[in-house]
């Protein structure tokens, strides 16, 4: 169909790539492409006008999620002659935009605020300018507005402008998982999924035809719906510049560009590998023979930011190399993870081009391991096992400790998955893993079974849903960002996270100890029980530990320590703007408690729903102490950081303050294991 100028929408009942086929693109070629793939469960789902993307004039929207409304907004439209024809939501959602876009002429943030009204302390926190028209924008619309879990990606041609359009709007309770991406520089790419994997494979498919785009993008982040932060809305504008070449820039629903890493320097990566320089072959070499991964790491990441990155590929290939020597694997693995893992100053040189690198690298050294169905001993202990050789699988034998999983070519889920494979080679015996090259397979450490404290995981790659979910005693490390339904149920363990983690993360969790060196994003901890420890280092988006139910904190409970800080581009550790943007914090939960590095007091009562602010004391203080040493250990960000504001080293009481459930009768009763004063607590969800 073409529904206006410059667009086209294609359907099949069927797979996504059934589509190509059927339609013969796979020559064509196009500024901006919009894909859905998915089951039906509303309206004519026999036939293909009932199946995604829908069209307005110059648009068209693909969604995920489900009305509570849709008969509500069938009437708002039909009351303007509007009528839908498949009785499915996502054809209503389209005629919603059409009808604000081409019919009332609104600007976009107007058609945004009307979908996914601004509500609660978020609309508080707008100008007062703001508040009066988006008051306004509601009184009309809000009969129009989609109610319940939903995301739209559209896809919009500009024909009066020569400019085409890509954004993402997400519900304000953001129940649906959405991600955006943006690789900049001389080729540009701005993508939008519902989850991270769909991004990196995109990413990986776009490198192969065009090696000027970087498998790794620049930024990855969330939309926090309905918000005054960013609303809930993020839009690729493609516009020709002064010399008439289509180029992207990207902005939030108030028209706010999206900050981007400051490194521009990139690298060819068509250009041949140069021979390593005497001086770094030597310096290497020095430090590679105390097959010390300490030493190497810190010879890398203190000469990055003056090597070219000829030099910093030669180094690498250079690396490779010694990893065949005797006991060498282990040392370059160990390096190589920390070099992905941690972050360090990189001068000017585009921060994603380095991971590439980084990461291609440690995908060469593991491929270069003995294969399980290979002759001769095992060197470090690793043996390699792919999808070809799957078939023979065996018990370790002899020096054997490690086996590494090639997770290419297996499938997502179910009997053919890698994670299927990992849980026959426990039972067979192997107790220590390596899974790379993952690209969204699921379940990855399932499985197992209780008692499993000997097992650790390393997960390299883009890992899928449900990672870690239901552990009893292993330990996980995610080499990267970790996707939604991570941790779910899970009992005891450990679970390491070096970069952000998806939606509803931890989900029902009963205990284990958890780090996540970045953000989480909607809904982590909802549900949880027992005994679950947690530190979370960037923020969250919204209702972080609702209806937390683990029990008295300082006697044996659970809690989440949230630091809300970042890294700067040269590594170094910042205080985000806010600590939690939220606006349901702890909500209803009825035990544990929440530490929040918050040493400004950003956070207000009314972002509370049933808890207050307690006194930090000093038996708390003693409570996450060591969960604050063991993450400084795997990330590198010291306590003496976190515990020093402006310059000046505080007490862990004026930077941390206490969130825990209010129980206003039992005041001046023993509450959380002392006596609760009004200086105890300090303030209630009330704000009285």
């Amino acid at each position: 169909m073409s529904e206006g100028k410059n667009i086209m929408i294609l359907k099949v009942v069927g797979y996504a790539e059934a589509i190509v086929k059927y339609y013969k693109i796979e020559e064509l070629c196009a500024h901006v492409w919009i894909a859905h793939q998915r089951f039906p469960t509303k309206g004519r789902v026999w036939h293909p006008g009932g199946a995604h993307p829908f069209g307005g004039i110059n648009a068209a929207l693909v969604h995920n999620g489900d009305f509570a409304n849709y008969h509500s907004v069938c009437e708002y439209l039909a009351e303007r002659h509007i009528y839908p024809q498949f009785l499915t939501d996502t054809e209503v959602s389209i005629l919603m935009f059409d009808l604000l876009e081409r019919t009332y002429h609104y600007p976009l943030e107007y058609i945004i605020e009307a979908l996914a009204p601004t509500s609660e302390l978020d609309f508080d926190r707008l100008p007062k300018d703001k508040q009066a028209l988006y008051r306004a924008v509601q009184a009309a619309h809000i009969h129009g507005s989609p109610d319940g879990p939903w995301f739209f990606i559209i896809a919009r041609s500009l024909p009066q402008k020569g400019a085409f359009q890509l954004m993402g709007i997400t519900d304000t309770a953001m129940l649906r998982p959405q991600v955006f991406a943006f690789c900049d520089g001389e080729v540009q790419v701005g993508l939008i999924a519902s989850e991270k994997q769909a991004i990196d494979a995109t990413l990986l498919s776009l490198h192969a035809d065009d090696s000027r785009i970087c498998p790794v993008a620049d930024r990855y982040w969330n939309a926090r719906g309905g918000s005054h932060t960013d609303g809930g809305a993020f839009i690729f504008d493609l516009e020709p510049d002064k010399a008439g070449r289509l180029r992207i820039s990207c902005t939030d629903k108030f028209g706010i560009p999206v900050p981007m890493p400051t490194g521009g320097e990139a690298c060819d990566f068509t250009a041949a590998v140069p021979e390593v320089a005497g001086d770094t072959r030597d310096g290497l070499k020095q430090s590679f023979e105390k097959r010390s991964a300490a030493d190497i790491f810190e010879y890398f990441s203190g000469s990055i930011r003056k090597w070219s990155f000829a030099e910093i590929r030669a180094a690498l290939a250079y690396l490779i190399e010694l990893a065949g020597e005797p006991k060498g694997s282990s040392a370059a693995i160990e390096a190589l993870t920390l070099l992905n893992d941690r972050r360090y100053p990189m001068g000017m040189k585009k921060r994603n081009h380095i991971l590439y690198l980084v990461r291609s690298s440690l995908n060469a050294v593991f491929s270069g391991l003995t294969k399980l169905d290979g002759n001769g001993p095992a060197g470090d202990g690793y043996r390699l096992i792919d999808h070809g050789t799957r078939g023979l699988l065996r018990p370790p034998q002899n020096n054997e400790t490690t086996l590494v999983i090639d997770a290419t070519g297996f499938d997502p889920e179910g009997e053919g998955c890698d994670a299927t494979l990992l849980m026959d080679a426990y039972l067979k015996g192997w107790r220590r893993f390596i899974s790379f090259n993952c690209i969204g397979q699921r379940f990855i450490g399932c499985g197992l079974g209780p008692d499993t404290e000997s097992v650790t995981i390393d997960v390299y790659g883009s890992s899928g849903d449900y990672l870690a979910s239901g552990i009893d005693g292993l330990t996980i490390a995610v080499h990267g960002n970790a996707q939604d339904q991570v941790g779910q149920i899970i009992k005891r363990g450990k679970l390491v996270i070096y970069g952000d983690v998806g939606q509803t993360f931890m989900y029902g969790a009963k205990g284990g100890s958890i780090y996540v060196m970045g953000n989480a994003a909607g809904r982590p901890l909802i549900n949880s029980v027992g005994r679950p420890r947690v530190v979370i280092n960037g923020t969250c988006l919204d209702f972080l530990g609702e209806s937390f139910m683990a029990g008295d904190v300082l006697n044996g409970g659970g809690f989440v320590i949230l630091n809300g800080v970042n890294f700067d581009d040269e590594g170094n550790l910042i205080a985000l703007k806010e600590p939690y943007p939220g606006s349901n914090l702890f909500s209803l939960a009825s035990g544990g408690a929440i530490y929040i590095r918050d040493p400004y007091q950003q956070v207000v009562w009314q972002q509370l729903n049933g808890c207050g602010f307690y006194r930090m004391a000093d038996e708390d203080w003693e409570l996450i102490l060591p969960y604050l040493e063991e993450n400084e250990r795997l990330f590198g960000i010291k306590v003496e950081e976190l515990l020093t504001v402006d310059g000046k080293r505080l007490n862990p009481s004026e930077v941390y303050r206490k969130v825990a459930p209010v129980r206003i009768a039992a005041l001046g009763k023993k509450i959380e294991g002392a006596v609760v004063t009004e200086t105890d607590l300090l303030t209630v969800s009330t704000g009285e």
